[in-house]
């Protein structure tokens, strides 16, 4: 998944336990890969994925806004005009010590929202 710096640094100090998504991916993931968006632009890590929580914004919200790593503000102007919304719940985050490129994952380009790996 292609995640802002800011959030990036929130998950790997353990600020942020939840990643939002607008789109819940179509197959079950067990982990993500991170792809640390400009200026970083590399593979920096990978988060076990430990659930989902799928139901309306507020009710998200609600359930997440501590360990959220955003602000509610942030949260609604995510979520405007949406019916649901998605939180992966995430556990044991594993930092690269040396940043990977796309091409070690055999991509061209960086993911508009998420790529499965195998």
């Amino acid at each position: 998944m292609s995640i802002n710096p800011e959030h990036v640094d929130n998950i790997m100090s353990g600020k942020k336990v939840f990643e939002f998504r607008k789109v819940k991916c179509k197959r079950k993931i067990d982990s993500i890969v991170i792809y640390s968006t400009a200026p970083v632009m590399k593979i920096v890590g990978e988060v076990e994925v430990v659930g989902l929580i799928e139901d309306t914004p507020d009710v998200v919200w609600e359930k997440t806004c501590i360990g959220a790593g955003i602000n509610k503000e942030f949260f609604d102007l995510y979520y405007n005009n949406k019916k649901t919304a998605f939180a992966y719940c995430l556990g044991i985050v594993n930092y690269f010590k040396k940043p990977l490129s796309l091409s070690d994952y055999g991509l061209k380009n960086a993911p508009q929202s998420f790529v499965y790996l195998n």
